[in-house]
């Protein structure tokens, strides 16, 4: 259950991150409490994981999780756009976010 409510603390980094601009440096009041709020389940749900996760382990998915998710948001969206080693960057990733989880005890 631990590695469950890691990946959506996870989702909540992606949420938080991709918010960050919206904020326009926290002078637009909801995106910076949208910001604020999905940061702070963020974190609370990473707390919980680590009850049975140990930290080292549950950082490197939730940051790995967080960096993909937020680099699929900002594609998606038109903020950004890529090219073909950058992909294979993310891919190598994704793949490391993995093998990390697989080798967790």
């Amino acid at each position: 259950m631990d590695w469950i409510i890691l990946v959506i603390a996870g989702l909540f980094e992606v949420a938080w991150a991709s918010l960050l601009p919206a904020t326009k440096s926290f002078t637009r009041p909801i995106p910076s409490v949208l910001f604020v709020a999905t940061l702070g389940i963020s974190m609370y749900l990473l707390s919980v994981a680590t009850r049975t996760i140990p930290i080292g382990t549950a950082y490197a998915v939730w940051v790995g999780v967080g960096a993909v998710g937020t680099f699929l948001v900002a594609l998606l969206t038109g903020a950004q756009s890529t090219n073909l080693p950058q992909v294979i960057a993310v891919a190598v990733l994704i793949l490391a976010i993995v093998a990390v989880r697989l080798t967790a005890h």
